[in-house]
């Protein structure tokens, strides 16, 4: 569960990075899961929501948690990233992952196995 302020938002933005659907929407979040299995991220409508900062600062919003996604092709997951509304964070700190931020803030990794690199 992601806390959001706006779920619906972040539901799209997820499931278009991911090519999941989106199984449950309505006013106070949403959710999203693959075509088979029984993952799913949902994401919950925060009143006061405050973005997290990567990497931590103190006195600042810290990260809880975030998400990785194994991809086979680096530079194309994180334009396709890009394209969707996320943001490449500022400190990289790892030549095979790239932290990204999503729409809300949340960071999560683009990241490729240790023998593709």
């Amino acid at each position: 569960m992601l806390e959001t302020a706006d779920p619906q938002a972040l539901a799209r933005f997820y499931s278009e990075l991911l090519g999941w659907e989106i199984t449950k929407e309505d006013s106070d979040g949403a959710a999203v899961a693959p075509p088979e299995g029984v993952a799913y991220i949902a994401f919950q409508l925060s009143d006061g929501y405050v973005s997290p900062v990567w990497p931590a600062q103190e006195g600042v919003q810290r990260m809880t948690m975030h998400l990785d996604f194994e991809v086979v092709d680096l530079h194309a997951a994180v334009a396709h990233a890009l394209e969707l509304g996320a943001q490449e964070a500022g400190h990289q700190p790892q030549g095979n992952v790239r932290v990204m931020l999503d729409p809300a803030g949340h960071p999560f990794c683009l990241y490729l196995d240790g023998d593709n690199s």
